[in-house]
């Protein structure tokens, strides 16, 4: 399904890692961190900043969501539920994980197709270019921040842009 330019991140499609059906207009509202994650990267001890941040802005209208991605040296290559259990046992991950779908090229999924229309910091836009990139999503939907994969879930730039784009 083509997407046009006025394309709202809550039209489009997605599937949660358990199968469902879902879309990010079920967090409408809210504010999002949307991350590309992977259970077999040197970055994944990342999870554990993404569910303290989950945990500490729930109340607040807050939610970090996880978009499973195999596309970078093959790092998350296991099953929905080998990455469920992954994410629950070792890190006690609580956030909503949606299904493996890819960041870039060929079969990009549309939601990062325009998510990586959002420049970073240093003004460049485009391609993930690994895992643990973090986008924050306004509570009208639009991205707000982009922040690549060294940059650490609780560091303070994203925390004091979560905090401002929290209200």
């Amino acid at each position: 399904m083509p997407y046009g330019p006025d394309v709202s991140l809550y039209e489009i499609p997605l599937t949660t890692l358990d199968g469902q059906p879902a879309s990010l207009a079920d967090h409408k509202g809210e504010v999002l961190l949307a991350v590309n994650v992977a259970s077999k990267c040197g970055f994944t001890p990342q999870y554990e900043a993404l569910q303290q941040l989950h945990e500490s802005y729930a109340e607040r209208g807050f939610s970090v969501l996880g978009f499973p991605c195999n596309q970078f040296l093959f790092q998350e290559n296991g099953s929905a539920d080998q990455i469920a259990t992954f994410c629950s046992t070792t890190y006690g991950v609580t956030f909503p994980m949606f299904s493996k779908l890819k960041v870039k090229g060929r079969g990009q999924h549309p939601l990062y197709a325009e998510l990586t229309k959002a420049a970073d910091a240093s003004g460049k836009s485009g391609n993930v270019k690994w895992n643990f990139e973090k986008f924050l999503i306004s509570r009208d939907g639009e991205v707000v921040g982009r922040f690549r994969t060294k940059i650490k879930p609780d560091a303070p730039e994203v925390v004091s842009a979560i905090e401002t784009a929290l209200g």
